[in-house]
């Protein structure tokens, strides 16, 4: 009786939540100021333009070539380093910390560019015995720091809403 009284409980919680129309609004994010843009940058193909087109084609943001009347994101500056965070006993680096740092501008028409910069860390064993799989990962690492990255920087978008209203009221 109590095992059919928590099936039944259970079904009528979720009709419920499946019948309020509940939905994540993952496009509605993007202010409607920034829902068509041109994405601008110094190579095209490069690994940091292509997550962030992804990124931003995830967020259903309508890309367009360069017009006028269209908002303009450039990645101005992207740029990688790692630093020793360890050693070994003997000397050798044991752990590295790997940067990757994109300043970027969000460019409405008639208006001066807003910069924004996202940042990523990340710490990596180096396993000086794992040459060839150690390669591999380090590469893994930094293409999941470009997509986060990326998010990074839509979410700054998302962010400069606000400071796109305050400037249209003055």
């Amino acid at each position: 009786m109590l095992k059919r009284l928590k099936t039944l409980f259970m079904t009528a919680s979720l009709v419920a939540l499946t019948a309020c129309g509940f939905h994540f609004q993952n496009g509605q994010l993007v202010p409607q100021e920034l829902q068509t843009l041109t994405l601008e940058s110094a190579d095209q193909y490069g690994y940091m333009t292509i997550a962030m087109r992804k990124q931003l084609q995830v967020n259903n943001v309508k890309l367009v070539d360069a017009n006028a009347n269209v908002p303009v994101l450039r990645l101005n500056k992207i740029s990688t380093n790692d630093e020793v965070v360890s050693v070994f006993k003997q000397g050798r680096e044991a752990e590295k910390m790997l940067i990757l740092q994109v300043e970027a501008s969000v460019k409405l028409p008639n208006k001066a560019p807003y910069p924004i910069i996202a940042k990523v860390n990340r710490t990596f064993f180096d396993n000086s015995r794992a040459a060839l799989a150690k390669s591999s990962e380090k590469e893994i690492m930094w293409n999941d720091m470009r997509e986060q990255a990326a998010r990074q920087l839509i979410q700054k978008m998302v962010a400069l809403q606000h400071q796109i209203k305050q400037t249209n009221t003055k």
